[in-house]
């Protein structure tokens, strides 16, 4: 509106209503801390969504309301509350019953006495024999109905949940209806089993019979899976029961479902809902315990939520191989654990969706792991943490203005050549045109144009580049003794500062414990600790003598880090061979290999963790043959050493 003065500034009434659920790249740092301080890539990942970032409500914390749920769910009541309910109304019958006959003297009285005296202790068989019975008591007669009506009422309603109207009383027709509809259920289902299409016949079923799903499927599948996980409660709920207890429900129902056709189309309607969905729970029993006594639609009712609740608690756990978030239930984890909960299953898919559609991660088929966005990220942050010990040196910082020209800045230029690809001297470049123009009479300098004798390039030294090999050792020993985190760092900081700082050495990694293996940075974030023995050096500094041969122009350097002597070696048929103690032949393998990188001319230096008298003795002796030097820093600044000695020796290399 013409007048109207508007003011924009940050909101202040709360969090930021458009602000994402979760910060992504808060998620993946907080991935990175984990995997820096050593916990294994696929831990920290999983636990990011576990825990939730920052500690905030993940699966953990949704799994453990569910598991408690199931134990609140375990103590609602006794299953056996639908026969001893049973029992309780025949008891009232028969004593409104007696009370009646007290007061007639006649014979058939006396035989009716005789007949409730007789009846067998059997709840199921006493309700059976008493269907012909032919009560003077109308009050008895009622009560007595209401064991076969309620009970029928309850099996019908657990079935399908738009029965509870319908199911009022004996009426014939309605029972007709009911017996119609299963019918043409049972049809369906069996079409659907066979494979055919069955997508008209479902809508007319809808059309036809929809008043009794009041939960109102879109297909034949949604209504597969709600009539399968209530008969799979209901069979739970048999086999729930001790034998005793089952025999005399199954034989209350079938006198309260009669012979006509509704009892065996929901025999029927069971079978084939299992055949459809044999992966649900129908057979386990559950033990549960409670002063109230359940009737029988109460009770399969808290039977299926917990084999609801045990299918939450699986889908929560993520454990099975392949294993996402979209496996998850939103809708039974509202049903069962409420709107906010289903919530945060929302936010942690989104959280899931957003790393892997911004690049942080990707999925293989062990689940989740960092993308190279990531381990460049990881990578950086390792560097930098490096960087903060370096008492602010700015050691190793490259000018890479000269992209592509792989060379350093001497200080002087020359006229520009064609085919020439070194950087422009801009300054130089630009006083050429200047002092051409303002030589040229009757010209002005501005503004200024330039001409192809004008430009002049900074001329460079080639720099020298280096090949480097930093072999780390994966014993489990660096893991016992709190060294597989510094480890993992130092590599992926030296690793990123090649990428970044020197992009023309080459960098490869090796670990080796039994046996020796190239690296890549997701292969060093991404490894775990092997409780295998071994200390395979040699096979180590093999690996780095093919890298360094592969660059045969590049300055060869080897960097290791050890916490203890060689323990292994390989045979002549490729087999790793293990002894402890250090055999002499490992050794004299071992020092070979130092040997062979020796005359090619390599750097070799040793970073030595812990005090191992052996090691001290090995790593002494290797200098001396190699010309190396050894390092024996402390843990916390492995990081520092190794990329400050890096640096330190490509700064001084020709």
């Amino acid at each position: 509106m013409t007048g109207n003065r508007f003011r924009y500034g940050a909101w202040r009434d709360g969090p930021d209503p458009l602000a994402p659920p979760y910060d992504v790249r808060a998620a993946v740092d907080e991935v990175g801390e984990r995997v820096l301080a050593g916990d294994s890539l696929r831990d920290a990942l999983r636990d990011l969504l576990r825990r939730g970032p920052h500690d905030g409500r993940g699966l953990d914390d949704l799994a453990a309301r569910a598991r408690r749920l199931r134990r609140e769910t375990l103590r609602r009541g006794n299953l056996d509350g639908a026969v001893t309910r049973a029992r309780q109304l025949l008891d009232q019958a028969v004593a409104a019953e007696r009370d009646a006959l007290r007061g007639r003297d006649d014979d058939d009285a006396r035989f009716n006495e005789a007949v409730l005296d007789n009846l067998p202790g059997s709840t199921a068989q006493a309700v059976r024999e008493l269907s012909d019975y032919d009560w003077v008591s109308d009050e008895a007669r009622a009560t007595y109905q209401q064991i076969l009506d309620g009970l029928r009422r309850e099996v019908v309603e657990q079935r399908f949940a738009g029965m509870r109207d319908a199911l009022r009383g004996r009426d014939p027709a309605t029972d007709a209806r009911v017996a119609e509809m299963v019918g043409d259920l049972n049809d369906l289902l069996g079409r659907h089993a066979r494979g055919e299409d069955t997508a008209d016949a479902f809508q007319r079923f809808m059309d036809k019979h929809g008043e009794f799903f009041p939960d109102n499927p879109h297909t034949v599948d949604e209504l597969i899976d709600s009539l399968a996980r209530r008969a799979a409660a209901a069979e739970r709920l048999m086999r729930s029961l001790s034998p005793r207890q089952r025999e005399e429900l199954s034989r209350l129902m079938d006198e309260a479902l009669g012979d006509g056709p509704l009892r065996g189309g929901l025999a029927e309607l069971t079978d084939n809902l299992r055949a459809l969905r044999p992966e649900l729970d129908w057979n386990r029993g559950e033990r549960m315990r409670g002063g109230e006594d359940l009737g029988y639609g109460d009770a399969a009712a808290a039977l299926g939520e917990l084999g609801e609740l045990d299918d939450l608690i699986g889908q929560l756990g993520q454990e099975h191989p392949g294993a996402t978030l979209d496996d998850v239930d939103v809708e039974a984890v509202g049903r069962q654990l409420g709107r906010a909960a289903a919530d945060d299953v929302r936010r942690l898919r989104e959280l899931e969706r957003e790393l892997r559609r911004q690049g942080w991660v990707t999925r293989d088929a062990g689940g989740l792991t960092l993308s190279p966005k990531a381990l460049r990220r990881l990578g950086r942050t390792a560097l930098a943490r490096v960087f903060e010990d370096l008492s602010g040196r700015k050691g190793g910082e490259h000018d890479l203005r000269d992209a592509g020209a792989a060379g350093d800045l001497i200080g002087s230029s020359r006229r520009w050549r064609f085919g020439d690809e070194q950087p422009l001297d801009v300054v130089r470049t630009i006083g050429n045109a200047v002092r051409r123009r303002a030589g040229t009479a009757g010209v002005g300098t501005l503004p200024v144009r330039l001409e192809p004798e004008d430009f002049e390039v900074a001329e460079t030294e080639r720099r020298a580049s280096a090949v480097v090999a930093l072999c780390v050792d994966l014993s489990y020993s660096m893991f016992a003794d709190g060294r597989w985190g510094p480890m993992k760092q130092t590599a992926l900081a030296l690793s990123h500062l090649v990428a970044t700082r020197f992009p023309q050495d080459s960098l490869q990694i090796v670990g080796f414990g039994r046996y020796a293996m190239s690296l890549s940075q997701g292969e060093l974030a991404a490894i775990e600790p092997d409780m295998v023995q071994g200390t395979n050096l040699q096979h180590a500094l093999k690996l780095a003598g093919r890298h360094l041969r592969r660059h045969p122009g590049a300055e060869p350097v080897v960097l290791v880090v050890t916490d203890g002597e060689p323990t292994a070696h390989l045979e002549d048929d490729g087999q790793a061979f293990f002894s402890w103690p250090t055999l002499p032949e490992t050794v004299r393998l071992t020092v070979h290999e130092v040997d062979l990188l020796t005359r090619y001319g390599a750097t070799l230096n040793v970073f030595m963790l812990g005090e191992d008298p052996g090691l001290r003795r090995f790593v002494d002796a290797v200098a001396q043959r190699s010309g190396g030097r050894v390092f024996s820093p402390d843990i916390s600044e492995l990081g520092r050493y190794v990329v400050d000695d890096y640096v330190r020796s490509r700064r001084g290399r020709r």
